[in-house]
């Protein structure tokens, strides 16, 4: 059985991943998948906290398309992320795994608020700690979010499942003869603005020194191929 070469990963999964073939809502059985792998990880004594998107439910700026101020919309996505989290948990533990929700902005009714120690003491026990609200402020990303608490965390790379297999040099659905990337430089991808992460998190994780492994979701077993060191999307590193 292949061992894993990280002890700690923050992974960052997009709404829209789970989502599945619906684009939108939430798909259970895409939810239960994912779940199961990251069980998997933890038994192998991996570390695991979980950045959640909220796009298959509103995408602050994008969805509020000019008719709402700015911040009120990005309120209402960091709620999005929220429906989000309390899915992923309760599938979690249904699988008899142990989950802590927290958010960046408090609702203690629904999890506890987020404090980086408690989050670390958590992951030390085994425990996913699924981070809700993004970094709790208007104008930042989950991306942003999910590069600040690797930071904060400490973790040994950012694992970033999204609906794509990998970076390119160009949009592979507009341009057939767009290059694949096996590993690219962060300089590299804010230089030919490559749409990794936002330019705020992609700055941030090189600022931070921290790896980035993007890599498609559609299979979950990727997360455990990323946790184990294999080959697969892109790594963007120094």
């Amino acid at each position: 059985m292949a061992k894993p070469v990280y002890k700690r990963v923050l992974l960052k999964i997009s709404g829209e991943a789970l989502a599945g073939d619906k684009h939108t809502g939430l798909d259970f059985e895409v939810i239960g998948r994912v779940c199961d792998v990251i069980g998997r990880c933890i038994a192998m004594g991996v570390q695991v906290g979980v950045v959640v998107g909220g796009g298959n439910f509103w995408r602050g700026v994008k969805d509020g398309g000019g008719k709402m101020e700015r911040t009120r919309a990005d309120h209402m996505g960091m709620l999005a992320t929220v429906l989000n989290c309390l899915a992923v948990a309760d599938v979690m533990e249904q699988k008899g795994m142990e989950v802590r929700v927290q958010t960046a902005v408090e609702m203690r009714s629904f999890a506890e608020p987020y404090i980086r120690s408690k989050a670390i003491r958590h992951m030390e026990k085994s425990r996913v700690v699924i981070f809700g609200c993004g970094t709790g402020n208007p104008f930042f990303s989950t991306d942003t979010a999910a590069v600040l608490r690797a930071a904060e965390i400490g973790a040994d790379v950012i694992l970033l499942a999204k609906n794509v297999d990998g970076v390119y040099s160009a949009d592979p659905v507009k341009d057939p003869s767009a290059v694949k990337y096996d590993s690219i430089t962060y300089d590299d991808v804010l230089a030919q603005h490559l749409m990794v992460m936002d330019s705020t998190a992609t700055s941030l994780s090189m600022d931070n020194h921290i790896p980035v492994l993007l890599f498609a979701l559609r299979d979950p077993e990727n997360i455990i191929r990323a946790v184990c060191g294999e080959k697969i999307g892109t790594i963007v590193k120094e």
